[in-house]
């Protein structure tokens, strides 16, 4: 296959295809929220349907990878959590079905695009589709900052598909850009709902953009991710870019005798000298959140709240649904901005347990698999990336934008291979003309 010429071939890379390639088009008429739900379940029935209503014209139902099989146990006792705990709080069939909804298009998705990620999408697709977005992305970035210039209104409109019902209006809204609070400049979201969203998905396609084959479409995915990073003024994105770059690099190549010498090495150095080293991090974490106190002590509060009310009130199943917290936290829902304490919150150790094991096995599979496959690299990088925004984000909210990375972490355990890059020398004039 000449991977200049890269096209979908089957229907569901077709719908991926689309999905990705028109983002902005779905973003315009804020229906993006929708499109990754909706594609999700529909290619799951698709494929369901196939195996079990007509076995004899369809490929059979095949294995699960064990680790793509602990996604789909996880994700489904997060359900269970949801209605036990609905049932002990009391609180009645509507918000029980309304949750359930939620759970569909959220930590649902997490396990559906990564079982649709083991066949009948090529990982190149995915990653062919994601820097063609980023590279609209720096098509668009002069208009975005254009209207922050001339003073256009922030967020022009709200779209109607809001009735379908999400987490926010900020979900189907156009935004132009954005004014930080505390420090009075410009930020940019662009396609997601707030700008650390946008730092968060640029991470996922920049280590996609790595295994694109073609040069010119490699570095436009590079570049446009790194662009996000910069336009969300994100503190975790700028973090993650290179630390998940880094440990990527050394855990994916734990079977060279080169690196355990260098393991070694910078583990002694490292104990001979760990003061300077826990003073330089201590000095590094203060400015951190000293960047943006305000928002640092709002998250800190959230957490206290979630913990200390998990642990009084709801310790097992949590409290089923999100509340609204105090004045002291400008009133953000208990449990936002962070996995762990939201989990704890809402359907406590058991939806803890339902994400971390997953999360783990995941990792240690794709460790294994990443000594020698380029693309379970890719995966155990996304993997990292999820897990550092599991302490900044609700992964679940989410998932509506990161699903390409989600379904190149099935191909990965799946022991889907992608072509290699493009030799310095080949010519990159193709793949414009494309």
């Amino acid at each position: 296959m000449d991977s200049q010429r890269l096209a979908p071939e089957n229907f569901d890379e077709r719908v991926v295809w689309v999905a990705l390639t028109w983002t902005y088009v779905f973003y315009l008429f804020g229906a993006l929220y929708v499109v990754a739900p909706v594609i999700a379940w529909m290619l799951l029935l698709r494929r369901a349907a196939g195996w079990f209503l007509a076995p004899g014209s369809s490929p059979q139902a095949p294995r699960l990878p064990l680790a793509v099989a602990v996604w789909g146990i996880g994700m489904l006792v997060m359900l269970l959590a949801l209605v036990v705990a609905h049932v002990q709080q009391e609180l009645g069939v509507a918000k029980l079905i309304k949750s359930t909804v939620g759970w569909a298009k959220g930590w649902a998705l997490i396990a559906v695009f990564i079982l649709l990620g083991c066949r009948d999408i090529r990982p190149q697709i995915i990653v062919r589709a994601c820097t063609i977005v980023c590279f609209q992305t720096l098509l668009l970035v002069p208009l975005f900052v254009l209207a922050w210039l001339l003073g256009l209104p922030q967020t022009p409109y709200v779209s109607p598909l809001q009735v379908i019902g999400g987490p926010g209006p900020e979900f189907f809204a156009l935004s132009l850009y954005e004014i930080d609070p505390g420090s009075g400049m410009p930020r940019w979201r662009l396609f997601t709902p707030w700008a650390p969203a946008l730092g968060f998905v640029a991470n996922v396609f920049f280590l996609l953009a790595l295994r694109e084959p073609v040069r010119f479409w490699r570095w436009c995915g590079i570049f446009g991710s790194v662009v996000m990073i910069l336009m969300s003024q994100s503190r975790l994105a700028l973090v993650a870019l290179l630390a998940v770059a880094l440990l990527t690099f050394f855990l994916s190549r734990l079977s060279r005798p080169g690196i355990l010498f260098l393991g070694g090495f910078g583990a002694t150095v490292a104990g001979l000298s760990g003061g300077w080293l826990v003073g330089a991090f201590e000095r590094f974490w203060s400015a951190f959140r000293a960047a943006r106190a305000d928002s640092t002590r709002v998250r800190e509060a959230l957490g206290r709240i979630a913990v200390e009310r998990w642990q009084s009130e709801a310790p097992v199943w949590g409290h089923g649904i999100v509340e609204r917290g105090p004045h002291l936290v400008e009133y953000m829902p208990i449990g936002s901005h962070h996995s762990w304490y939201g989990l704890l919150f809402v359907k406590g150790l058991v939806g803890f347990l339902a994400l971390a094991i997953p999360l783990f096995v995941s990792f240690a599979d794709l460790l294994v698999r990443a000594q020698s496959s380029p693309l379970a690299r890719t995966a155990l990088g996304i993997v990292i990336v999820l897990f550092l925004y599991t302490f900044g984000e609700n992964l679940e909210i989410l998932s509506y934008l990161y699903w390409p990375g989600l379904l190149l972490i099935g191909a990965a355990h799946a022991g889907v291979s992608i072509p290699a890059p493009e030799p310095p020398g080949a010519s990159a004039s193709a793949a414009v003309a494309e």
